[in-house]
């Protein structure tokens, strides 16, 4: 397994606030990155995606262009299955604690109740990514990036210079137009429009590359980790004070000036960067003076698929949970426990599985430092 880096750190602690926040009204969310920022884990998340795509498209740039195709397209098709593996489960919990607790209710949290009373027509658009429970609506978002992966990789191999205006195209008009994927069979809207968070996505897969962030003077750096700095308390400054501008003051297109997550508002998109800027460089401190949280946080970041569908699972558990016992304080901590522990041995078991063989080893390491 390849040493903690500042890139696997990332995503797990990505992961592990998702986790918290999936389990909504415990007492530990109020110390998520979403409570004092524009932006939370989510864009986190799919940022440090991008950034893996990169190391994994140059790691396969000396092999031919249709293995690297290949490769990158069977990733996708892995998290598609992985979705639909987790979304059925997700039913199966809902089911089991509806039946459990009495609660013919709880079938319709979450967006399920379609599952239940036209299970035909769910199931159809489950396969089809187009019926999405709630807080199950990340990995779809993923299969598609991965989807469009094999041509970024093709496009940045052939013409390099094309990938950023053709993904900064597509967001633009995105937002100017509240351009979405529909559900089905229930009526609305993917929760994270792809063509919207593929720029996020992509910004990470650029400024990761030899000819990105890395290549910039140390005093630019300086400039920009100020500037990011700023950024960071401004947009702290608003989360504190729960500020949201009214639409109804807004010119047009409004998602320009919105703090949209759906269609990923630039006021998010650039929060984000900043919050990557400005803490980037605290993986040498973290490691150096809390080590074990290191390993920790970068074991879960090394087998994110895996870590992100049980997180998922758990969190539904623990929802399930705090429901049952109204909410008390006890509970949080105790579900907060079991996924801690649940996520950390979910990747130690997937790397044990690794080291004797019964898993395939990561396709390119990430770098010491992002």
């Amino acid at each position: 397994m390849r040493a903690p880096n500042s890139i696997d750190f990332w995503r797990g602690y990505a992961l592990l606030t998702i986790f918290i926040t999936h389990v909504p009204g415990n007492i530990f969310e109020r110390y998520t990155l979403r409570e004092y920022s524009l932006s939370d884990s989510a864009e986190l998340f799919v940022f440090l995606a991008g950034v893996s795509l990169r190391f994994v498209v140059d790691s396969l740039s000396i092999q031919p262009l249709a293995v690297a195709l290949y490769r990158l397209g069977g990733r996708a098709l892995t998290i598609y299955f992985a979705q639909l593996i987790i979304s059925f489960l997700a039913l199966a919990i809902l089911a089991g604690a509806a039946t459990m607790l009495e609660q013919p209710y709880i079938l319709q949290w979450h967006n399920a109740a379609a599952a239940f009373e036209d299970p035909i027509e769910a199931h159809i658009g489950l396969v089809a990514l187009r019926y999405q429970l709630g807080y199950f609506n990340i990995l779809p978002l993923y299969v598609v990036l991965m989807a469009c992966a094999p041509t970024i990789a093709v496009i940045h191999r052939l013409t390099p210079w094309l990938v950023f205006p053709l993904s900064l195209t597509l967001y633009l008009y995105t937002v100017a137009t509240g351009f979405n994927l529909p559900t089905w069979p229930v009526e609305g809207n993917w929760f994270f429009s792809p063509s919207a968070w593929q720029f996020i996505f992509v910004l990470g897969f650029l400024l990761s590359g030899p000819n990105g962030y890395a290549r910039l003077s140390p005093r630019v750096k300086k400039v920009f980790f100020v500037l990011a700095g700023l950024e960071t308390l401004l947009g702290a400054a608003i989360a504190l004070g729960d500020f949201s501008p009214d639409p109804a003051n807004l010119p047009d297109p409004k998602l320009f000036f919105l703090f949209d997550k759906t269609y990923l508002s630039p006021a998010r998109a650039i929060h984000c960067l900043a919050l990557a800027c400005f803490f980037g460089g605290a993986f040498t401190y973290i490691q150096r003076y809390a080590g074990p949280l290191a390993r920790y946080f970068s074991m879960l970041g090394r087998n994110s698929l895996n870590v992100f569908c049980v997180a998922s699972l758990l969190s539904l558990c623990g929802q399930v949970a705090r429901y049952a016992f109204n909410g008390r304080w006890e509970i949080d901590w105790l579900v907060l426990g079991v996924g801690a522990a649940g996520l950390g041995f979910t990747a130690w078991l997937t790397e044990w599985r690794q080291r004797h063989g019964g898993g395939r080893a990561k396709t390119a390491p990430a770098p010491e430092k992002a």
